[in-house]
């Protein structure tokens, strides 16, 4: 099976039944939702007040949910990793549209492998969350890194314990390159896992598998990088690795329809172009 990993949408969504901007355009708003978007809207609230005087408050609580509290009014806005569908959105009187595209990784914590030096497959990476690999140093992993010399050492899955956007697209990708994965557990933001420990946030994902040698998880890529964490290169539906990167992840939308969808309910863990 070949696929691409990376590229992950974030969506804002809003209530249209009581707008904010019909409020006095100079009051503070709050919103709520994926820890994945949490460094970029944390950055960009802190760029808006500093301009406008206007407090952003924003809580990375998981795009389930700020779904939740977005459908209660609870906040003004919500970013999810996993868009709503259209009879959800007339229901509830929100509006989406994309906000940012990300990355995610998968990152591993091994003694002496460096940031983008192990190779995987979506195969090896279900297989490994179906229980069915379980040490490093597995023939379905060595053929895939000749170049490493990996340890008798058990993989300790890790994923998200929350409702989360991050969980939504690593499952629906593995749901794609693995029959067995989609059958036994599916997608969703949260499902069932077979294996592993469960850990709230990309944060917490990516703590986790810092603090245990042997551990496996799925982050942000921004998540990666700032803790200094290695992650693994994914083949992608071309058969290339290709390293995580701003212009990697624009490749994965690059033909994208917007028109296609007036709701904007897409989602481009699959990505065809080679240098996505």
């Amino acid at each position: 099976m070949r696929r691409a990993f990376v590229a992950s949408l974030l969506f804002l969504t809003l209530s249209f039944l009581e707008p904010v901007f019909a409020r006095d355009y100079r009051a503070d708003l709050s919103g709520s939702g994926s820890t994945f978007a949490f460094p970029i809207v944390s950055r960009w609230a802190q760029a808006y007040e500093k301009q406008t005087g206007v407090r952003i408050q924003y809580q990375p609580i998981g795009s389930a949910a700020g779904v939740t509290e977005i459908e209660g009014k609870v906040v003004d806005f919500c970013v999810t990793d996993a868009p709503l569908v259209d009879a959800q959105l007339l229901r509830d009187g929100l509006t989406q549209f994309p906000l940012v595209i990300g990355g995610i990784v998968p990152v591993v914590n091994l003694n002496g492998i460096a940031p983008g030096r192990m190779r995987l497959t979506g195969e090896v990476l279900a297989n490994i969350y179906l229980g069915k690999i379980k040490r490093w140093n597995d023939p379905a992993i060595t053929a895939l890194n000749p170049d490493l010399t990996l340890p008798a050492l058990a993989i300790l899955p890790v994923y998200r314990s929350d409702g989360s956007g991050t969980t939504f697209n690593v499952t629906d990708y593995l749901s794609k390159v693995s029959l067995q994965f989609k059958a036994s557990v599916g997608s969703g933001t949260t499902v069932n896992w077979p294996v592993g420990a469960g850990r709230k946030g990309n944060g917490g994902v990516a703590a986790a598998v810092s603090s245990v040698k042997g551990g496996l998880g799925f982050v942000d890529f921004s998540y990666a990088v700032r803790a200094n964490m290695s992650f693994a290169l994914v083949q992608n539906r071309a058969g290339e690795y290709v390293m995580p990167s701003e212009a990697s992840f624009r490749a994965a939308v690059a033909g994208v329809n917007w028109q296609a969808e007036p709701d904007f309910h897409m989602i481009v863990t699959d990505a065809a172009p080679a240098d996505a």
